[in-house]
């Protein structure tokens, strides 16, 4: 059975601490919660005015906390553009220091993705040589912690099915996965539906996002990605393709977290985000309930 969360980048804008966001999710009645990291500290997230978690907290501190809330880490993000100079560099020490973090917060997952941009000074061989040689060192970290890398959809290279397909297979691993997001390989041009029935078998982890009507006319084929839905969920033009896949991990298997990504600002657009994705969820299970019988 598919499981719902949430990414804490939904209350950017609500200037919201990572504890709020555990109390939404306890009041919301959901169990998991995805977050992005702060390698360091910083004055906006030590006054509370950030959802993410800073490296430099203690995780198993973290993990009791979360605990006593019933909420567990479905994935960390570390999503450093990993396509750049800098991903060899503070990219990877980024991505080890969240993997140690997530083995003791009882995460099972670390996302990473590339940048928006082709690199200016590497032709694509260049680039995914580089990628290749970067996630061999973090996967063969991450084998030894028990912890899955996923490749988010999100840039240059990873909103192309080609790349992706080529990036899925830099590590022959169970540890190196997919994070499906629906959203950015809408908003990069792609049908979100045929992606992920190309990947469906790497699948560990799905972003649900929604494209607005308004976005989807001034941006699609230009961007590689946004951060959250600037619409609620199901009300935008990528609705069908989102119902369209979650019936495909339905049919498939999938047991794991549709983490959703819409723009919250403390309500109430992220909560009729939850009541339509549970709604979707709902409707596939009962047409399989019913086939079944």
């Amino acid at each position: 059975m598919m499981q719902l969360g949430f990414h804490t980048d939904a209350f950017n804008s609500a200037y919201w601490n990572f504890e709020q966001c555990l109390q939404w999710a306890q009041r919301n009645g959901l169990g998991f919660i995805e977050c992005g990291t702060i390698d360091g500290v910083s004055w906006i997230h030590g006054l509370g005015y950030q959802p993410h978690i800073a490296l430099w907290e203690d995780p198993l501190l973290l993990r009791r906390k979360m605990d006593r809330y019933g909420i567990q880490f479905s994935q960390l993000d570390a999503a450093f553009p990993l396509s750049t100079p800098e991903g060899a560099t503070l990219g990877v020490e980024y991505i080890l220091h969240t993997i140690r973090y997530a083995k003791l917060a009882g995460c099972p997952r670390v996302d990473t993705t590339d940048d928006r941009f082709k690199p200016a000074a590497m032709t694509d061989a260049e680039a995914l040589a580089h990628m290749r040689t970067i996630y061999r060192q973090v996967v063969k970290v991450a084998e030894a912690y028990d912890i899955t890398i996923n490749i988010e959809p999100h840039g240059y290279y990873t909103t192309k099915p080609e790349f992706m397909a080529e990036m899925l297979e830099f590590v022959d691993s169970p540890n190196l996965r997919l994070n499906m997001d629906t959203g950015n390989t809408f908003i990069a041009g792609q049908d979100p539906v045929p992606f992920l029935e190309r990947f469906i078998g790497k699948v560990s982890h799905v972003h649900i996002k929604d494209v607005s009507e308004s976005l989807a006319a001034a941006a699609r084929g230009e961007l590689t990605g946004i951060a959250v839905s600037q619409c609620a969920i199901g009300e935008g033009v990528n609705a069908a393709n989102i119902r369209a896949c979650i019936a495909m991990l339905q049919q498939a298997g999938f047991d794991g977290v549709l983490s959703l990504e819409c723009e919250g600002q403390g309500g109430p657009m992220i909560e009729r985000s939850l009541a339509w994705v549970r709604d979707a969820v709902g409707a596939v299970e009962q047409a399989v309930a019913v086939k079944e019988n």
